[in-house]
């Protein structure tokens, strides 16, 4: 019908960004130091280089505002950026509402979403300094299938530890990382110390990203030949996703049009971070007036109910000490079906810009999210990720005060992935055997309980 179709707006592979653009460089205040779990001092580089490579490392802690990206990963990127722009018309008139929606689609890439424009970037450097085997964690199993691709690229083995909960509910996902040629294995483990201690302690347990990131660690620092890779959460990795912020800048300005409100799902932080760190930049010298908005899970919410405080990033403490949004190390999130976002911890940039009142953030309950998910398949055709579905949702209603104002608005968010590999969620949803899940002040008090002592 006319006026209803969904408009694309593409950019040619020359403008694939040349740098990934580092927020840190104009920030107002500096981020809190990483700690070491045993002496509690700021560390160094050489307390990072049994995990992370050199280069990996100085990305973590530079202060430069534009960070080359190298021509070899720049040439991987060009199978699927730049990622299209689309304006959803057709949800627009569903909703009959007088915004404006965009979405960002990183659905596009081999591996089904936004991970491998990290995945690639790590491979890259750990295979630049020799590095044989990496290993890592994965929950949804979006981040696992794209550093699988990345080893697959550069020659390089892969092991991966997938939360239990979501190796039962993801076999496709477990199958196409062992189609990359990756080895999976569910977490906890009896590979590890630590998987072996928590399968003692409680035998029946769905595993967490935290358990997950305990067992990847524990096999990187006992093994020279293998370095540890993460998904989400520090700087560098938020950093290599900030090809898609700089994208949509320039895909928004093809369309004549400004955001008004910017939106995306929120677990460790990266996909959201990728889309709204270019954003903050820009808000911070004021170019921009957007609101930008966090949209996590109910069920897994740390930047509404956790502390902005130093915690470990995993189960076992077997990581630095960062200061983050978090409900304590030993949380253990029910299984929802937004595996990708069932971190104890946000990212700490993320949280810091939280901290700065930059961001704002809000929760959607489980069935809300499938509802704006299958909303949106309807209207536009592109089955989400259940993890993107949250970021749906936190449009939808934006788009939905829009309407009950009757003022016109521009809102912009991150379609991290498409849900190719989830359809066992949809089933579930469609056939009434999903539920909500608010979690329990009273488990969250317990879990915080535990937090370090940093003076």
């Amino acid at each position: 019908m006319a006026g209803m179709e969904t408009i694309q707006y593409n950019l040619p592979q020359s403008r694939i960004p040349q740098a990934w653009y580092n927020i840190v460089a104009d920030l107002p205040k500096p981020m809190a130091p990483v700690l070491h779990p045993g002496t509690m001092k700021p560390i160094g580089p050489d307390d990072l280089a049994p995990l992370f490579p050199l280069a990996l490392i100085l990305q973590e802690v530079s202060t430069e505002r534009e960070i080359e990206i190298p021509g070899e990963v720049r040439q991987i990127y060009a199978q699927w950026r730049p990622s299209p722009l689309y304006r959803a018309r057709r949800l627009e008139q569903a909703l009959d509402t007088p915004a404006h929606i965009y979405y960002k689609y990183e659905g596009v890439s081999p591996a089904g979403s936004h991970k491998p424009n990290t995945a690639v970037a790590q491979a890259y450097y750990n295979k630049k300094e020799g590095t044989k085997r990496l290993s890592t964690e994965t929950g949804a199993g979006q981040w696992g299938s794209s550093l699988a691709m990345a080893c697959a690229f550069f020659g390089m083995e892969c092991k991966v530890y997938m939360v239990r909960v979501s190796y039962d509910q993801k076999p496709y996902r477990r199958a196409l990382m062992e189609a990359y040629g990756a080895t999976v294995a569910a977490s906890p483990s009896n590979e590890t110390e630590i998987g072996r201690a928590i399968l003692q302690e409680h035998p029946g347990t769905s595993g967490s990203l935290g358990i997950a990131i305990s067992e990847a660690v524990e096999v990187a620092a006992k093994d020279p030949n293998t370095k540890y890779a993460l998904g989400s959460v520090l700087n560098h990795v938020l950093l290599h996703q900030t090809v898609i912020g700089q994208e949509a800048i320039e895909q928004m300005a093809m369309a004549d049009d400004e955001p008004d409100v910017i939106l995306g799902c929120t677990g460790g932080g990266s996909n959201f971070a990728g889309l709204v760190m270019p954003y903050l930049g820009r808000k911070i010298k004021g170019q921009c007036n957007a609101r930008v908005v966090a949209v996590e899970p109910a069920a897994c919410p740390s930047l509404t109910k956790g502390r902005f405080t130093y915690d470990f990033g995993d189960t076992g403490h077997l990581t630095p000490l960062v200061k983050m949004h978090t409900l304590g190390s030993t949380f253990v999130p029910p299984g929802i079906h937004a595996g990708g976002l069932r971190y104890h911890g946000m990212a700490p940039l993320v949280s810091h810009v939280m901290d700065l009142g930059l961001i704002e953030a809000t929760t959607v309950q489980q069935l809300d999210a499938f509802a704006a998910g299958i909303q949106f398949a309807r209207a536009e055709g592109i089955i989400p990720a259940p993890e993107a579905n949250h970021a749906i949702a936190g449009a939808i209603a934006e788009a939905l005060q829009a309407k009950q104002e009757g003022k016109p608005r521009t809102i912009l968010f991150s379609l991290s992935g498409h849900g190719h590999f989830d359809m066992q969620s949809y089933a579930d949803y469609q056939a009434g055997k999903l539920q909500n899940y608010d979690y329990p002040e009273e488990e969250i008090a317990m879990a915080l309980a535990g937090l370090p002592t940093v003076g």
